[in-house]
């Protein structure tokens, strides 16, 4: 079963950009549970410009079912929240300052000492860790020699060819790698720009994918078809 974990930054954009506290991004992590999502994603930014450390904290004392947290492990802020809220997963995003969205996966090859021990740091913690990579066999092979748990496939380009059309090519890579990690025993999340309309080819092409994360596409279609019939439309998408 691949499980759905619903990115809920969006939620907190349109709270910020006229203050007070509607939506309540608190209550779309409880409903996002309610409607039949498997988990919550979120992803502080040091700026707080949509989820915010607080929002975190808040939300890791209501939720029921998994609780990812994104971000830059190079942030010390961000290290130290992961530590005293211990979500189910953290995903370690090489992001740098004032990013707009995650863009690139982790050179595992380059950034592996250091990666071994940042893990181990979450490890310890009884943290279950998956880290960013982009859909290169050798990346793959020098994520399993890091300790993670998981890696999450970066999915942006298989997104932006399966929408020209050129299916074959948008998912050859991934799932070059991600036969790759299933031989080496890691699990394997996706996520970024994954859609209604792309998610099933994706699933169909990579048996062994544990977990997505999407936000921006579900919360985009909830406008339209409702919060709780988007999840349920997604999480149709994975069944098949």
């Amino acid at each position: 079963m691949t499980k759905l974990s619903v990115n809920i930054n969006k939620f907190a954009t349109i709270r910020n950009s006229r203050g007070g506290n509607n939506p309540d991004v608190v209550k779309a992590a409880m409903d996002a549970e309610r409607f039949g999502a498997n988990g919550v994603t979120v992803h502080p930014r040091p700026d707080e410009r949509h989820i915010r450390y607080a929002d975190v904290r808040e939300i890791k004392n209501i939720i029921t079912t998994e609780f990812n947290i994104e971000g830059n492990s190079r942030e010390q802020k961000f290290v130290d929240l992961v530590l005293e809220t211990k979500p189910d997963q953290v995903t370690l995003v090489p992001d740098t300052l004032g990013q707009l969205t995650s863009d690139h996966g982790w050179n595992t090859i380059e950034n592996k000492e250091y990666l071994i021990e940042i893990i181990q740091v979450f490890k310890t913690a009884g943290i279950r860790v998956s880290i960013f990579v982009d859909p290169i066999v050798e990346m793959v092979e020098a994520a399993a020699l890091t300790g993670t748990d998981r890696i999450e496939l970066y999915t942006e380009g298989y997104a932006t060819q399966y929408a020209k059309g050129e299916r074959a090519n948008a998912i050859g890579h991934y799932v070059e790698a991600a036969k790759k990690a299933h031989e080496l025993g890691i699990g394997i999340n996706a996520g970024h720009d994954l859609d209604l309309d792309n998610l099933k080819f994706f699933k169909h092409h990579i048996p062994w994918l544990d977990e997505v994360s999407i936000g921006h596409a579900l919360v985009c279609d909830a406008l339209y078809l409702g919060y709780e019939n988007a999840i349920q439309m997604y999480q149709r998408q994975l069944q098949y």
